[in-house]
C-alpha cells in the first residue's frame, strides 16, 4: 500500500511517501481501506519528536474515515464494507490501509459524508471530551475558546453552544481569522490574541467566564486564569506552542476559586476506552444531525502531506485540512 511515513524526526521534508505491506488486523481491531485521513496539530509533534523517536517506517495520522476491510477476531457492531470513521491513537491514517481498535471505529452517522468524517473523529471527540469531561460544562456557562478558528476550536465553539453554553468568545491570531470564526462558527465574539484579557473582562462586564479552552500554553495559559469567574476552569488540551512547563503556585487558584483540569485523549484511551467511545458518539451524532459543522478548507492529495503539515506548522490554516486517500463515494484507494 502507499503511505506517508517518516523514519527521523524533523520538518515537514521529512514526510515521505513509500510502498509498505497492507496491515492486518489482530484481535479487537478493524482495517479500513482509508478514503480521507485528517490532518492534526498532534500529527506535527509526533513528526517532530515530541512523542518519542520513530522506530523505523512511521505512519503518523490520527484519524480517518473509508470503508471497513477486515475484521480481527472478536469484533461486533461493525461488518465489512461498512463506512466508518475512526480515531487512531497509534497513528497510520496516512496510508491507504489502516488499523483501528474496534472501540474507536464509529459507524459513519447520517448526513456525514467521508470528506468530512475524515477530519472529524479526533477532533469531535476532543472537542467534547474536553468539554463535557475535563470542563465539566453546565448550562449557562460562559466559554472562551483559545485557537478559535482551527479544527478543534471551531467545533468546539458549536459544541459548547449544544451542551447549553449561553455565550462563546474565542481568540485568534489575525483579523481575517476573527471574522471567519465569527463568521463560520457562530461565536458571540472573536478576539485577537494580543490583549485578549482585557477584551474578554470587557465582554463579560468584569465576572469574566466559567471555562477558558487552552491548547496552546505558555503565556496564554498563564493569561487565562485571569478571566476566570468564580469556580471558573482552564481546561488544558494541548500544547501548541511549544513553551517550557509553567510552574504554577497554588494559592491563586485557591484564593481566587479557580480551576485548573486537564484533557488527553491518548491517556484517556488507554485507561478509559469506554468514555473515549461514548464522547466520539455523542459528538457524531450532533454533527450527523447539522448542530455541528467541520469546515473542511484544504484538501491535498496523500503525496502532498508535506505541504498540508507546513502549512500548520505555519498557522495559516482555517478550520479543518484533510489528505485525500482514497475515492470518496467507497473509501477505494485512487
Amino acid at each position: 500500500m502507499r503511505a506517508i511515513a517518516f523514519k527521523e524526526t524533523g520538518g515537514p521534508e521529512v514526510l515521505r511517501l513509500v510502498d509498505l505491506p497492507d496491515p492486518e488486523p489482530g484481535p479487537g481491531e478493524v482495517l479500513i481501506r482509508v478514503a480521507y485521513a485528517g490532518v492534526n496539530y498532534g500529527e506535527i509533534q509526533h513528526r517532530l519528536g515530541d512523542f518519542g523517536e520513530p522506530e523505523g517506517e512511521t505512519v503518523p495520522g490520527l484519524e480517518a474515515s473509508g470503508r471497513v476491510a477486515a475484521l480481527g477476531e472478536g469484533v461486533t457492531g461493525v461488518s465489512v464494507g461498512d463506512a466508518v470513521t475512526a480515531y487512531l491513537p497509534g497513528g497510520g491514517g496516512y496510508a491507504e490501509y489502516t488499523v483501528a481498535p474496534a472501540t474507536f471505529v464509529f459507524p459513519l452517522p447520517e448526513g456525514l459524508d467521508p470528506r468530512t468524517a475524515g477530519g472529524a473523529a479526533l477532533v469531535l471527540t476532543t472537542a467534547y471530551g474536553v468539554l463535557a469531561g475535563a470542563a465539566r460544562i453546565g448550562p449557562g456557562d460562559t466559554v472562551l475558546v483559545h485557537a478559535a478558528a482551527g479544527g478543534v476550536g471551531s467545533a468546539a465553539a458549536q459544541l459548547a453552544r449544544a451542551l447549553g453554553a449561553r455565550a462563546v468568545y474565542g481568540t485568534v491570531s489575525t483579523p481575517e481569522k476573527a471574522e471567519y470564526a465569527r463568521r463560520s462558527f457562530g461565536y458571540d465574539e472573536v478576539f485577537v490574541h494580543e490583549g485578549f484579557p482585557e477584551a474578554a473582562l470587557a465582554a463579560t462586564s468584569g465576572r469574566g467566564v466559567d471555562i477558558v479552552l487552552d491548547p496552546v500554553g505558555g503565556p496564554t495559559r498563564l493569561a487565562s486564569f485571569e478571566i476566570l469567574a468564580p469556580f471558573g476552569r482552564v481546561a488544558v488540551y494541548g500544547e501548541a506552542g511549544r513553551h517550557p512547563d509553567l510552574q504554577l503556585p497554588v494559592l491563586p487558584i485557591w484564593k481566587h476559586n479557580r480551576t485548573l483540569t486537564g484533557y488527553n485523549i491518548g491517556d484517556l484511551a488507554r485507561r478509559d476506552p469506554e468514555t473515549v467511545r461514548a464522547h466520539g458518539l455523542s459528538a457524531l451524532t450532533l454533527a450527523g444531525s447539522g448542530d455541528v459543522r467541520i469546515d473542511i478548507t484544504e484538501e491535498y492529495g496523500l503525496a502532498d502531506a508535506a505541504k498540508a503539515h507546513r502549512l500548520l506548522g505555519e498557522g495559516r490554516n482555517r478550520g479543518k485540512v484533510v489528505l485525500a486517500v482514497g475515492d470518496a463515494a467507497v473509501g477505494d484507494p485512487a
